[in-house]
């Protein structure tokens, strides 16, 4: 077992990589509230920093609970987490988690005085997800419903949450442009679970991947990839936006790339895939807040 600093275990544990899922939705509601006349930055900025937390919570859990559960055993194939490794221990790992989601409550408690209940709801919530997806007696990550917690939370919940505390209320623009968001965020654990199959069935986590296979979740991971890109051009032909929207077309090489490295690699080449993968949806989600602003 590696011996490492503190610094690096904590920052390994963040996993600074994943991040990306949490700014991309921040900078599309942001982008289409702009569309709008409704952008305000100090409401962005709190979403983006609260979204931020929201994740690292997240992966905080999830690095001590699959340790806790046994599906990060030795033969785990994706990056090194603490608690696994023994650089930090369960309880200081719990304690950071709930200090990372006090953090992003603080922060929710702002965008509630200004926006209202509504966001308080969405914050509790996306803390009872963010927990219940390793934690608690039933973790739903474990039955599959992984998938649809992501796309839901990172798509909608926050594309439209974002918008939300700019515009008290949420139009149509910001309901659609989640949806791609929301794909690719959803694109990211594909990849995951799909590199864990084997290890994941081995510990009982009954991840979609697990329950596909292994060809039918790289077929699915190709449709979202699908999905992201069809919204826009859906967008700009029914005339909810203009030709800007088409912007994060620019990104089709790197979708391109992916497609073809999903259709055959496996094991831990799956790592650079998801690495790839996270980069797309921010290259994509950048590209979108500006199309939509602009």
């Amino acid at each position: 077992m590696a011996s490492i600093s503190a610094r690096s275990a904590w920052w390994l544990a963040i996993r600074p990589a994943t991040l990306t899922a949490s700014a991309a939705p921040v900078l599309v509601g942001a982008g289409a509230a702009w569309a709008d006349g409704r952008f305000a930055l100090g409401p962005v900025l709190a979403a983006l920093l609260g979204a931020s937390l929201l994740q690292v919570g997240a992966n905080f859990a999830n690095d001590v609970f699959d340790f806790e559960r046994g599906a990060d055993s030795a033969d785990r194939l994706g990056p090194q987490r603490a608690t696994q490794q023994g650089w930090v221990t369960a309880a200081q790992m719990k304690r950071a988690m709930w200090l990372a989601f006090a953090g992003a409550m603080l922060v929710g408690l702002y965008l509630t005085w200004v926006a209202g209940w509504p966001v308080l709801a969405l914050g509790l919530l996306s803390i009872a997800a963010a927990y219940l997806y390793t934690g608690g007696p039933k973790p739903y990550g474990y039955l599959g419903l992984g998938d649809i917690s992501v796309f839901v939370f990172f798509g909608p919940g926050a594309v439209a949450g974002t918008y939300y505390v700019q515009a008290l209320a949420v139009s149509p623009l910001a309901l659609l442009a989640s949806v791609p968001i929301g794909a690719l965020a959803t694109a990211i654990l594909v990849v995951n679970n799909l590199r864990d199959i084997e290890t994941d069935a081995r510990a009982g986590k009954n991840t979609l991947a697990v329950r596909l296979g292994d060809r039918a979740t790289r077929s699915y991971y190709l449709g979202l990839l699908a999905v992201a890109y069809l919204v826009p051009l859906a967008l700009w032909w029914r005339g909810l936006s203009g030709g800007w929207a088409l912007l994060p077309w620019l990104s089709l090489p790197l979708a391109v790339q992916l497609a073809r490295r999903m259709r055959h690699e496996r094991g831990l080449a799956l790592n650079g895939c998801l690495v790839r993968t996270a980069r797309l949806e921010v290259v994509f989600g950048l590209l979108f807040a500006i199309g939509l602003a602009w």
